[in-house]
């Protein structure tokens, strides 16, 4: 700022010295013209003198405040002719990024992640283990499967009463689940997709519509969840998934009732017009117990039938896929008693039970076919990365319902675990499945045998906000 007020000093000063001059002659004397365009100059310079010493002094507020950075500066800095902050308009901008997070408050994304090496002594042709739901490979490393779990769960304690669900689904697990055309009409459509709900939730009241995993039985479809390893003979029989609505009301700490009205058992799309129904309790006498009583009805026998490869000329159609009526279709009925229970006998010693009887008649008059016994669990906790657990199960398939041939079906698995860091676990199993008649496969074709013995070990990986059970 110097060097830009010395060059206006030194003609101010001569001009100064002019001006003394001028002053020095007698007051009557009249100004020459020179002398008054020589004061107006004067006037003029000390004008733009005083307005750079103005400029040169940095103002009072700026001294007592503390330096700003850069960029904060730039985003406080009011742009030129800016408007009054009173007079400021609104931003709606800015509230769009909250609404968005309050959108995915909440929201977990999880994966899981399954696979297993299984040996079966009797080497069957094929590598195929039968009456196993997933781990249906022998002498093979295989994905059981690969899950993602995107869940927004309602919590009434924050005023949320909504919420939703989505599983998706890739690996053997997923054509077990998903892929038998006798109950899908058009399985593929909902392969990948296991779960798929909306919840609304009231006070006592809990209401999920969509596709959700079936309770009837006490295991369920993740095996980080489970005892064992492998599934039992009554979770591979039992249904594994409905489409419909299922109410649950807790009437107080001790008693909930469950009703559910669905297509059909594992029917995403119904290939009937009658709705199953589900009436059930879940009762907890104490802390350390849970015992859930069912009671199913439905109709599984289709009144149509699809012709996935193309059918007869001038048939209806839905999407492309053909199909017609079968005349007098079968109209019997499906009754699934089904009760489990769960004893925390310690906070390392668990006990589980379950019971199962299940009629089914093709017609309403027919002789009805049986499925009928149960399965014993046990699980200690040896360290806090170690633990043991055991199952026995007995089922006993008159009519073939399950199995496709009468027989009594038993089977005893003992399961080891080492839980290393949360969210990986692996899993060493030894299992025993027996029958009263020859089933299981061998090494040779047309050659059966009565017992088939297998030895598992299998690997989970998880990982994702979601705690608790799956």
């Amino acid at each position: 700022m110097k060097t830009k007020i010395m060059p206006i000093l030194m003609p101010l000063v001569l001009l100064c010295g002019l001006q003394s001059s001028a002053w020095g002659q007698q007051p009557d004397s009249p100004l020459t013209p020179r002398e008054q365009m020589m004061l107006q100059r004067i006037e003029q310079l000390e004008k733009r003198l005083a307005v750079l010493e103005a400029k040169d002094q940095p103002p009072a507020s700026a001294q007592a405040t503390a330096p700003v950075p850069p960029l904060q500066a730039a985003a406080v800095q009011e742009p030129p002719h800016s408007v009054p902050e009173k007079a400021q308009p609104a931003q709606p901008q800015a509230a769009e990024p909250n609404k968005l997070l309050d959108l995915l408050h909440g929201t977990t994304i999880n994966f899981l992640l399954d696979t297993y090496y299984e040996y079966n002594f009797n080497d069957p042709i094929g590598r195929v283990n039968y009456l196993r739901a997933f781990d249906v490979s022998s002498n093979a490393f295989s994905l059981n499967q690969a899950d993602l779990v995107i869940e927004n769960a309602p919590d009434p304690s924050k005023g949320k009463s909504f919420g939703a669900r989505v599983d998706f689904q890739y690996g053997q697990a997923t054509q077990t689940l998903q892929g038998n055309p006798a109950n899908e009409p058009r399985p593929d459509i909902y392969r990948a997709i296991f779960q798929a709900y909306g919840t609304y939730v009231h006070g006592g009241l809990t209401v999920d519509m969509g596709k959700w995993s079936s309770s009837l039985g006490i295991e369920n479809n993740y095996t980080k969840d489970q005892m064992n390893y492998s599934r039992s003979l009554w979770f591979d029989f039992l249904p594994f998934y409905h489409m419909g609505a299922r109410i649950a009301y807790k009437l107080n700490d001790d008693l909930s009732l469950n009703y559910w009205i669905v297509n059909g058992t594992e029917q995403t799309e119904p290939f009937n017009g009658f709705k199953d129904q589900l009436f059930g309790l879940t009762i907890q006498p104490r802390k350390t117990i849970n015992w859930t009583v069912n009671y199913y009805l439905g109709q599984e026998h289709p009144d149509v039938i699809y012709y996935p490869n193309g059918g007869p000329a001038g048939l209806p159609t839905i999407q492309g896929l053909p199909f017609a009526p079968i005349p007098d279709a079968p109209k019997g009925k499906l009754d699934i008693f089904d009760s489990y229970a769960t004893w925390q006998a310690s906070s390392k010693l668990t006990f589980a039970l379950e019971g199962d009887y299940v009629i089914e008649r093709l017609q309403t008059y027919s002789a009805p076919m049986h499925v009928d016994g149960g399965a014993v669990y046990a699980r200690r906790q040896l360290t806090s990365k170690f633990a043991i657990a055991g199952r026995a199960e007995y089922l006993s398939d008159r009519g073939g319902l399950y199995s496709g041939v009468t027989q009594a079906l038993k089977e005893a698995t003992f399961t080891t675990e080492y839980r290393l860091p949360e969210g990986f676990l692996i899993r060493g199993e030894w299992r025993r499945d027996f029958s009263n008649r020859p089933y299981f496969l061998t090494d040779q074709l047309g050659i059966l045998k009565n017992r088939q013995t297998t030895a598992t070990i299998g690997l989970v990986w998880w990982y994702g906000g979601k705690e608790g059970i799956w």
